[in-house]
Formats: C-alpha cells, sequence, structure tokens
C-alpha cells in the first residue's frame, strides 16, 4: 500500500500558523505513522505583489499600528461573508494563487491541513465547485475563533479548548466535526527534560531563579532596554534573552552581558527554545497561540507584555482567566510583576502547577489520529 499523502497549508504571516504546521509535519514523518506529509506556504505561490501586501502589510500594520489592526480584526470578524468587501478580497485571493492550486493538484494529496483560513477559503470554493476531492481540516491557531476561519464543506476543525469549540458551534460548525486538541507544538516539548542538565549546557546555574525574555516592543521598549531594567531589580535571578535574528538586538545584549557577568545570557537564533525553557522559572513573552502553547506544555508560567488587539488580546485574556499568565502593558508594570512572582514563590509554584494541567503537549498527535483515522 503506498504511503498516505498529509498535505499542510499555512501563510508565513507571523510564524504561528507556520510553526503549528511544522509541527504536524515532525510528527506525520515519524515511523510510526507511515506517512508522507508536506508542507507549502501559500506565499511562495502568489504574486510579489500579493505577498508584499498580505504579509509585509501585516507585519507592519501589528508592529506600528496595533489599534488599527486590532480594528481591522473587529471589522472583518463582523463583516458578512457575502459583502462587496469579502467578495472582492476573495477574489483576489483566487487571482493570484493559481500556482498553488497546480501545486495542489500535483501532489494528490490523501488530506489537508490548513492551519491558516486563506487556504481553507480558496479549498472550500474548489470543494463546493467539485474541483477537489480529499478532505480538508482546519487548524485554529489560537485561542480565540474569528470568522474567517470558519469554511463551508471542511471535513473536521481542531480546536485550541472548549470555550473556541463552543465559538465554532455557535458559529454553525456541527458539532461532530469538532474536536479539542488544543494546538499543535514541536515533539521535543512532549519529551521530559532534565533542567541541571539542560542549564550546564548554556552554563546556567541550576539551582537560580531564571527568567526567560522572549520578545519586546509595543511600549515596552527594546529588549537590551527591557533587559536592562529587569537586571536593576532585586533578587538573585538569572535572565536568558531570546534575540531570534535581530542581530543587533543580540550585539546590544552581549554588550550589556559583559556589565552582568554570570546574570544574563543573551541568545541568537536557536532550534533549543525547549532546552531553555526547561531552565527557567518564568517567561516574559508576547501572547501568540503557539509561544504560549509551548509555555504550557512545559509548565511555565507566563508575564504576556503588550499584546497587539485581536488574537493576542483573547489569547492573553484566556490566560489571565486559566490562571497562569499576568499582564505587563509597559515597563513599570512589568517591573512590578516581575517582583511580586519573586517575593511570592508559592504564587509562580500555583501558576506553574495551573500551566502543567492545561498544557496539551500532545495535540498533533490528536490531530494526525482524526485525520488519518
Amino acid at each position: 500500500m503506498p504511503k498516505k499523502k498529509i498535505l499542510l497549508l499555512s501563510v508565513s504571516a507571523g510564524a504561528g500558523h507556520m510553526r503549528a504546521a511544522e509541527a504536524l509535519r515532525a510528527y506525520a514523518e515519524l515511523p510510526e505513522y507511515d506517512v508522507e506529509a508536506k508542507h507549502l506556504d501559500v506565499m511562495d505561490y502568489v504574486t510579489a505583489g500579493f505577498r508584499k501586501i498580505y504579509t509585509d502589510f501585516y507585519i507592519k500594520l501589528v508592529n506600528n499600528a496595533p489599534t488599527l489592526w486590532g480594528y481591522l480584526y473587529q471589522v472583518t470578524n463582523e463583516a458578512e461573508s457575502d459583502s462587496t468587501l469579502q467578495k472582492f478580497r476573495r477574489g483576489l485571493e483566487r487571482l493570484s494563487t493559481k500556482p498553488l492550486l497546480k501545486a495542489i493538484a500535483a501532489f494528490q494529496p490523501d488530506a489537508i491541513i490548513c492551519t491558516h483560513f486563506m487556504p481553507a477559503e480558496l479549498l472550500s470554493r474548489m470543494l463546493r465547485k467539485h474541483t477537489l476531492h480529499c478532505p480538508v481540516w482546519v487548524q485554529v491557531t489560537d485561542f480565540d475563533l474569528h470568522r474567517m476561519w470558519v469554511q463551508e464543506g471542511m471535513t473536521g476543525y481542531f480546536a485550541a479548548n472548549e470555550e473556541v469549540a463552543f465559538r465554532m458551534r455557535a458559529q454553525g460548525i456541527a458539532a461532530d466535526a469538532i474536536f479539542v486538541t488544543g494546538i499543535p507544538i514541536m515533539p521535543a516539548f512532549a519529551q521530559p527534560l532534565d533542567r541541571i542538565e539542560c542549564a550546564r549546557e548554556f552554563g546556567l546555574d541550576p539551582q537560580r531563579t531564571t527568567i526567560l525574555l522572549m520578545g519586546g516592543g509595543a511600549g515596552l521598549g527594546s529588549l537590551d532596554t527591557i533587559a536592562e531594567r529587569l537586571l536593576a531589580l532585586d533578587g538573585n535571578f538569572q535572565l536568558i534573552v531570546l534575540a531570534g535574528k535581530n542581530a543587533q538586538a543580540l550585539s546590544a545584549l552581549q554588550a550589556l552581558a559583559d556589565k552582568h557577568p554570570g546574570r544574563l545570557l543573551p541568545q541568537g537564533f536557536t532550534n533549543q527554545v525547549e532546552r531553555l525553557m526547561a531552565c527557567a522559572d518564568l517567561v516574559i513573552t508576547k501572547p501568540g497561540g503557539l509561544t504560549t502553547s509551548e509555555c504550557l506544555a512545559m509548565g511555565l508560567p507566563m508575564i504576556v507584555n503588550a499584546p497587539i488587539p485581536g488574537q493576542e488580546e483573547r489569547n492573553a485574556d484566556f490566560l489571565l482567566e486559566q490562571g497562569v499568565a499576568l499582564k505587563a502593558f509597559d515597563g513599570v508594570t512589568l517591573e512590578y510583576r516581575v517582583l511580586h512572582l519573586l517575593e511570592h514563590p508559592a504564587k509562580l509554584n500555583e501558576m506553574r502547577d495551573k500551566a502543567l494541567a492545561l498544557g496539551r503537549p500532545g495535540a498533533a498527535r490528536q490531530v494526525l489520529a482524526h485525520v488519518l483515522r
């Protein structure tokens, strides 16, 4: 029997959608599944002009005009699907994604999983016109449901939690087509990791309280500015800062580390985030669906910083309601939250226990079980 083929479709507008698809691909390629999985970024199959509008515009908007993004998020969530604006948008997408449809036909998938609403919307039209004949599934990648995720003809939906599933039913999705799996994260976050071993790999003291900082901006300042403020606080803690591919930020952090020997570990782009998380007692992060799902799987309390209006605010609300996170909307608030948790270790332990209980490290396995069934 030939291997089953699973096609994963995502969009590189923000990293979370791509990481969810990559997590599903990583699991699907494990020997136990005997599956051929392929991940396509829809933006690799569109015109340069469309890509610039869709991804570059989105990134600039959320970084420079988050309030406007929040307004657009709400407007598009409330817009009727047959409105002139929505029809124009869908028409533009169809004209710009013809090469993608050829790539799908060439792969001949047995099932498709969409981790972004755009490919789901495109394939919904193909299903209606009977030009696509395989099941199409949708993985929502936030703790919220925007209306654009809801498309006709989908075989099933995967929800992050019970509330998202409830919202799906309220949007008319059949209850038996909804599965509460969590958000898929990479296999590494489901593996038991030894804190002492991981800390020694990075030259950290495993007995010392450790804070992991992942992302700044939006009122809190640059990473080095935040790090400097944190290191000025009272408390015997060490700080890990992830600068990603931002070379300028990494250089500034390395200069700051020289002034605070043994207290600051700057890191550039790394594929060992789970091992750094294993060293940490607290994470300061933007509340993206994927990052926060990784933190929950690792049992890490969070301080979510300056969530952008829209999906990040909804994610933050969920985490705060569950008691696994606090929120900082400016630098002073961040300082207060950190000091409060350092001075109340019992609160930090309570948040850790709740995070572990809420985490769904096996989300990808559950998704694949339904798709391959």
